[in-house]
């Protein structure tokens, strides 16, 4: 068997999405998810003009040795752009192999190690009033873990929280970056009545998430770790920048508060460090950005062994391929933790027609061969590609700082 042909299907069903589809000469074909949001033509590029040429003719089965002559054939190693076309052509090869053996993805990665999996949804609001509503309809869908994120007073919109109510906080599509104003004074001061407002409405049952976004220093996240312990947070993420990992030693020794981080992160070398000295709780690295199945792997055993469990990125700036994938792997996964969900809108969902099923605050993966998400070409055409940024921050002088 080998492969015969590959492509790059670009769509916008409300997002940008980028889609690698490889066949082979036995009529087989895998799909992979190789969208980085806000620079998805860049990945594009890197598939066409400098992975898919060589990748005619090879064994699709030979996954472990396509991933190494990716990885190292190119000399230029790690980088998002790098990493997720290697995921792409990985996961879809995944498919493939799991399609040929006529079994869901997680039966080929080792079987299930859960029945279901827990995912958390996202609450917003202007306001605190207006988030907890939204914690509400999350809490009747049967969410068991929800993220929380509102307005805070004297700024005009943040991260998690869109200028109008039922708006998406990341622009759909702009012909520049929109520029958003940061006060990390006004947060810190603010932030835990939203977590005490939770609290008080939903008791303690309720699993609450909270993202910081890179946007404290050590010092100060250490600060909102300490104050917000006695709500009990399943988790705070991405509390500060992390390019340079010994930082949370100095957020560890103030805080309990579990810590999680990695969405951006595309190797074990962006987290050894973190995850060997036990310096975080939960890796967010996502299949998608992180080199597939292959290499997610590795990260994911390697943390096993210090007690760090999984928590992937899940947001609608991923295609339901990395969900279909990523959810498979939460089957499989020994060190699982929880899953991100965010919903697609109903023009994704029908253009990346799939087997996984939520219910109760769960997914479950469905038992299809391969990873069960296939995409409906003639569909994806019909939405092109419209250019689109992640909005820019500043703080409230002008400097520029982290979104």
């Amino acid at each position: 068997m080998k492969i015969r042909s590959a492509k790059v299907i670009v769509t916008c069903p409300g997002r940008n999405l980028v889609t690698l589809k490889i066949e082979t000469d036995e009529g087989v074909y895998g799909i992979g998810d190789a969208t980085l949001n806000g620079r998805e033509k860049s990945v594009v590029s890197y598939l066409e003009d400098h992975v898919i040429p060589t990748l005619i003719g090879k064994d699709p089965q030979r996954i472990e040795d396509i991933w190494q002559y990716l990885y190292r054939g190119a000399y230029w190693r790690r980088g998002p752009v790098g990493m997720t076309a290697i995921a792409a052509v990985d996961v879809a090869l995944w498919d493939i192999k799991a399609k040929l053996a006529g079994m869901p993805l997680y039966q080929l990665l080792g079987g299930k190690s859960r029945e279901k999996v827990m995912v958390y949804g996202h609450a917003t609001g202007l306001d605190i009033d207006s988030c907890l509503e939204e914690v509400r309809k999350h809490v009747e869908l049967g969410y068991k873990a929800v993220r929380v994120q509102c307005g805070i007073p004297g700024i005009p919109t943040t991260y998690g929280v869109s200028k109008e109510a039922g708006k998406p906080y990341e622009p759909a599509d702009s012909a520049l970056p929109s520029e958003n104003v940061w006060s990390t004074e006004k947060y810190l001061n603010h932030v835990p009545e939203l977590f005490a407002a939770v609290r008080k409405e939903f008791g303690e049952d309720l699993h609450i998430l909270h993202d910081v976004h890179h946007r404290l220093t050590p010092i100060q996240a250490a600060r909102l770790g300490k104050e917000v312990e006695k709500f009990h947070l399943f988790w705070l993420e991405d509390c500060t920048p992390v390019e340079n990992q010994s930082s949370y030693e100095l957020i560890r020794k103030h805080t309990t508060t579990p810590l999680a981080i990695g969405e951006i992160f595309n190797s074990l070398s962006d987290c050894q460090e973190l995850i060997q000295n036990q310096l975080i709780d939960y890796i967010r690295a996502t299949i998608t950005h992180a080199g597939g199945i292959t290499n997610v792997r590795r990260i994911a055993d390697f943390a096993s062994i210090f007690h760090v469990k999984t928590g992937f990125h899940g947001a609608t700036d991923l295609s339901p391929i990395c969900m279909g994938a990523a959810l498979h792997f939460d089957t499989w996964v020994p060190n699982f933790g929880i899953q991100e969900h965010m919903p697609h809108t109903k023009e994704t969902d029908l253009v990346f027609p799939h087997a996984y099923e939520f219910k109760d605050g769960f997914f479950t993966p469905g038992d299809v061969p391969g990873h069960g998400v296939d995409i409906d070409e003639e569909l994806a055409a019909k939405y092109p590609y419209k250019p689109a940024y992640l909005p820019v921050n500043r703080l409230e002088d002008g400097t520029l700082w982290n979104w």
